[in-house]
């Protein structure tokens, strides 16, 4: 009952955060250049979406993210798991590693197209190298600490490494990795937008450089929207997967 309050309170709180924004842009009379109102956001958003002029940018950008944090997110947790148990030669790479995440993004696109070209696959390296290290270093640091008492029993009861790595290192581990993957998930739309401002010619991301070409306000805060309701849908599905996996850790926590 109290969760369905707060849902039902977090809702009228952005119901009333739209009217105010929806009030204030008449009272005041703010240009529609400057910050259009939830109404005309709303218009622009059901004219692109009812002729179709938003389903390829939205298709292409859903890709860009999926496919990137899919790459980002297996690299980044079977790294995680690989340095986390061979801590010898984590503290060979780990500073190169560190030094790859430090570069700014945005500095690597131009590099990108020129390496892979113009289209899709330079956004979708772009966002697996975003999404690469949250991944890495939760799966890393989650491995690396797992509880010293069960490694022990594991092999008193004549477990090999592999069998402790995957039946206690990784199974403890699990929270901790979709922690990281929901991390990822927020970052992968980051990656897959900002990787269009640079060399796309189709995507969400290609749509808000076009609608500030044309001054077109709505348009961005339209296409922002669709960003925003796609990210929304994805880390809600994260969460779901979440939950569903880790039944368990969700009956051992209520006790």
């Amino acid at each position: 009952m109290s969760h369905k309050f707060d849902y039902f309170i977090s809702l009228l709180l952005g119901i009333l955060f739209l009217f105010l924004w929806e009030f204030l842009t008449h009272f005041m009379q703010i240009s529609a250049l400057v910050l259009p109102s939830p109404s005309s956001i709303f218009l622009t958003l059901t004219k692109g979406l009812s002729s179709g002029y938003f389903l390829p940018h939205l298709l292409q950008t859903l890709g860009e993210v999926l496919g990137g944090l899919l790459l980002g997110s297996i690299f980044g947790m079977g790294g995680g798991i690989f340095l986390g148990e061979v801590i010898s030669f984590r503290k060979l790479v780990m500073p190169y590693v560190v030094m790859t995440q430090i570069i700014p993004k945005l500095a690597l696109a131009p590099l990108f197209i020129v390496w892979f070209g113009f289209g899709s696959l330079p956004c979708v390296v772009m966002t697996a190298l975003i999404c690469f290290f949250p991944m890495l270093e939760t799966t890393m640091t989650a491995i690396d600490n797992v509880d010293v008492q069960k490694i022990k029993l594991f092999k008193i009861l004549g477990a090999s490494r592999f069998q402790t790595l995957i039946k206690l290192k990784v199974a403890c581990s699990l929270p901790y990795i979709f922690s990281g993957f929901r991390v990822s998930v927020v970052l992968s739309l980051v990656g897959a937008v900002v990787s269009e401002f640079i060399g796309a010619s189709r995507g969400l991301g290609t749509l808000i450089i076009v609608g500030q070409g044309s001054m077109d306000t709505p348009m961005i805060f339209a296409s922002m929207t669709l960003i925003t309701a796609m990210g929304l849908c994805i880390y809600t599905l994260t969460t779901l997967l979440e939950s569903y996996f880790l039944k368990n850790y969700a009956l051992n926590r209520r006790r």
